[in-house]
């Protein structure tokens, strides 16, 4: 490869998760804990990062031993931030615990005063042999922690009929792309130095494109409304409601009114407003427009299998649809092609 374009793919991502993470350290309007854990996280990343970045385009004679050594410390400290960032979000924090405090605190005191009495530049061969060692295998302790963390995520994840929601989904690509990130470094170590840099840049603008994707993605760094943050629904009573839900539905028809609300049908089931959008966003992994669409599109695909002389347009405002357009927006996306192909596979 040139060197020039190797250059240009190991710091890019470098160079933009700087910035990011200064933007929500610092910058940011929605003041967090969720937020700044994320900071610091990207912020000793690209520490991390760079220091590979500086290792591999400059000689051996030409390296600043202390560059090295920060940008080991940072890494030391990249796994913590993983886990209070995802520990955080499960249980939705306001404020950041005095255990916490004390906890990261002597973890920067440990990786302070190991670089005071063994600096790297007068102890590489013991940086080399046990302290590089150590700082890996803390990060994997906390990435694994972090994993743990979310097994209820995960299990909801591979569950049928139960969507998770935005927020849990990133939740559970963020810390994939840490174990990815990690993972390149342990191969790194052995073979590829720069695997680890390359690897973090295409994460990094993964992680961006799954955001620019999701229509709803300002709610992962965005306090969860109070209406979600009510106890959460029991399983036998989440059973319950979702039957009552799937007969009203049934019943009413719902979904073939085009100004259908949210508290229409939470009038049917006798419970607040608040308490059926939970039950859509926490139990079934869905917003009412969603749930309220996969209806309609069932009821035109019943249409289009049964009445092939009425024309796409009528079948679209026969099944709740506001306009054609939107019919065939909406079924294309939950069904994978547009109204018109899937009456040409029926015929």
């Amino acid at each position: 490869m040139n060197n020039s374009l190797l250059f240009f793919i190991c710091s890019i991502g470098v160079f933009n998760g700087f910035i990011a993470s200064i933007y929500f350290l610092f910058f940011n309007k929605q003041k967090r804990v969720q937020n700044f854990f994320f900071g610091l996280l990207l912020l000793f990343l690209c520490v991390r990062i760079g220091k590979s970045v500086y290792t591999i385009f400059t000689s051996r004679e030409q390296r600043n031993l202390w560059i090295l050594q920060i940008g080991l410390s940072a890494c030391f400290l990249i796994g913590a931030a993983v886990f209070f960032y995802v520990k955080s979000s499960v249980e939705n924090k306001k404020s950041i615990p005095r255990a916490w405090k004390i906890h990261g605190g002597l973890l920067v005191l440990i990786i302070l005063v190991i670089g005071i009495v063994k600096p790297y530049p007068y102890e590489q061969e013991l940086w080399r042999n046990f302290i590089v060692q150590f700082i890996y295998a803390i990060w994997g302790i906390y990435l694994a922690l972090s994993i743990y963390l979310l097994k209820d995520i995960i299990k909801k994840y591979f569950q049928k009929n139960i969507r998770c929601t935005t927020s849990e989904i990133w939740l559970l690509i963020l810390v994939l792309a840490n174990v990815l990130i990690f993972t390149a470094y342990m191969i790194g170590y052995f073979y590829l130095y720069y695997i680890g840099t390359i690897t973090f840049s295409v994460v990094f603008y993964a992680l961006l494109i799954f955001l620019i994707s999701k229509k709803n993605r300002d709610t992962i760094f965005q306090d969860i409304p109070e209406k979600y943050q009510a106890k959460k629904i029991e399983k036998t009573e989440e059973q319950e409601l979702i039957l009552a839900l799937k007969e009203a539905m049934t019943t009413h028809q719902f979904h073939k009114n085009t100004n259908v609300k949210l508290n229409d049908i939470a009038k049917v089931l006798q419970i607040s407003s608040h308490k059926l959008s939970q039950l859509l966003n926490d139990n079934l992994g869905k917003n009412f427009a969603l749930f309220i669409n996969e209806y309609r599109v069932a009821e035109a695909k019943q249409l289009l299998q049964e009445n092939n002389q009425f024309t796409l347009e009528s079948i679209g405002f026969e099944a709740g649809f506001s306009s054609k357009s939107t019919f065939y927006s909406t079924f294309k996306k939950l069904v994978g092609k547009t109204p018109a192909a899937f009456k040409k596979e029926l015929q």
